[in-house]
């Protein structure tokens, strides 16, 4: 049946405990994001004592609130107040920190491999697939080693620490080729995250600018690279224009029907022509389904993503379940027959009727199929600014931003999440933003071992 922690129990406990699980039938979710966490914390709800086994993997120990991950990159909301601890409120589950790497739903078993140590299978009566998108990437030359994401908390951190330790490197040096390397920041997509991401990070570092004695909030040059012909598509054209514009008299230079050709060294090569050089640069350009689905023996579409039924059944598969990203679920609201689109607003409602539609499936009741029509968007432009489309009103400026907050901290999971972030937000409104870089966490260990050298300590190299 897998692997088991159940703390400080005695060996009777213990026994009794594994006996009783073994009797159980085990749910299996892949994936602790949006669709994993809240598909879990229903059935724990749910589900009668004892009458089954809720077993979650994922290779991080908490969920992200995804939303909220420009804020946390401009530094208004603190890293660790974005992401859920999925052992604190999946209390009575089985957490498992690990990758699922493939799925054979024939013999209903599951292949675990561990942060550490040697894989193993793990056997399941109920699947949901929650495993979300990972970055769409091209074959563009340096990409892979020059570009950073925007799906994770940890990229939210490094990015912060990257720009203000980019002005920190443009402050103190006397060579103008590395100044305007540093000064240099690209964003290359133009859908929420892109938008979210060059807009938040501007105006963090347009006011650290002010306690640069040679760096003007001019001197700083932002670029958005987007191949279609508009950005924000999913506020609608009428709102997109006017954020075009407005990201426009901010300084920004948005280049429209464009694409990255090249970033080897950071070297930028743009398709309209455009050379410079830039040590940041910051890949949005979509997502695709997570790889693990091409693993398992489940029928997907032709984006890789699985194939699943109104009520998120896999198709032709029984047993089997998938919502969110990596799942094509079929928009019922949809006069045109298309899927539901990959956002957050979907995921959490798609998680509630997952969950009860897996219990009355072992329950031998009848499924409802998911409809949920799309109300809107809000994204934010940076403090005080944003722009919405909500129920066909377009909104824009401190009304929407204000939207934006209201909304997202309404979803963000738990009553202490909320309230740290609600904190975050008031403190930033009393005291100055935080303008420090700590680039030098993501090498921590740099320091130690210069010091542990030898040579650095004045005394002869060992023969």
């Amino acid at each position: 049946m897998g692997r088991l922690t159940l703390g400080n129990m005695n060996d009777k406990e213990t026994q009794a405990q594994v006996a009783m699980m073994k009797r159980r039938p085990r749910i299996l979710i892949v994936g602790g994001g949006y669709v994993g966490m809240y598909t879990a914390i229903r059935l724990l709800k749910k589900l009668r004592h004892d009458e089954a086994t809720v077993t979650v993997v994922d290779p991080r120990s908490y969920m992200t609130y995804q939303p909220f991950l420009p804020e946390a990159a401009a530094g208004s909301v603190a890293p660790r107040h974005v992401v859920v601890p999925l052992r604190r409120v999946l209390r009575g589950a089985e957490i498992l920190t690990a990758r699922v790497t493939a799925i054979s739903h024939a013999t209903k078993t599951a292949t675990i491999k561990p942060l550490e140590g040697a894989t193993y299978p793990l056997h399941y009566d109920q699947l949901v697939m929650a495993v979300g998108s990972v970055s769409r990437t091209l074959p563009i030359p340096g990409l892979e080693k020059w570009a950073t994401g925007f799906k994770t908390v940890e990229e939210a951190v490094q990015l912060r620490n990257r720009v203000l330790e980019c002005l920190d490197i443009a402050e103190s040096t006397e060579d103008e080729e590395i100044r305007a390397r540093n000064l240099n920041f690209v964003v290359v997509g133009g859908g929420y995250a892109g938008i979210e991401a060059i807009a938040e990070l501007e105006d963090m570092a347009r006011y650290a600018s002010r306690y640069y004695h040679t760096i003007t909030a001019e001197d700083l040059k932002w670029h958005l690279v987007e191949a279609s012909d508009r950005i924000l598509p999913e506020v609608g054209p009428e709102m997109g224009e006017w954020t075009l514009e407005q990201l426009r008299k901010r300084g920004i230079d948005v280049r429209l029907e464009t694409r990255l050709d090249s970033c080897v060294d950071g070297d930028i090569e743009l398709s309209d022509g455009a050379r410079f050089t830039a040590e940041t640069l910051v890949w949005t350009a979509g997502v695709k389904a997570s790889p693990v689905i091409a693993n398992t023996d489940l029928p997907v579409d032709e984006r890789g993503r699985l194939k699943a039924t109104a009520a998120m059944n896999v198709v032709g598969r029984q047993d089997a379940w998938g919502a969110g990203d990596g799942t094509a679920v079929p928009d019922l609201t949809s006069e045109s027959g298309a899927d539901c689109a990959p956002n957050a607003q979907h995921a959490v409602r798609q998680a509630k009727v997952l969950a009860d539609n897996i219990i009355a499936s072992m329950r031998g009741f009848s499924t409802t199929d998911y409809k949920h029509k799309y109300v809107g968007s809000v994204a934010g432009l940076g403090l005080y600014k944003g722009v919405a489309n909500v129920y066909g009103l377009r909104i824009r400026g401190v009304l929407a931003w204000f939207m934006h907050r209201t909304y997202h901290v309404s979803r963000v999971p738990t009553f202490n999440r909320k309230a740290r972030v609600v904190a975050d937000w008031t403190l930033a409104l009393l005291f100055k933003r935080e303008i420090v870089s700590l680039w030098s966490m993501h090498e921590p260990f740099n320091e130690f071992q210069d010091a542990a050298r030898p040579e650095d300590l004045g005394h002869p190299p060992a023969a």
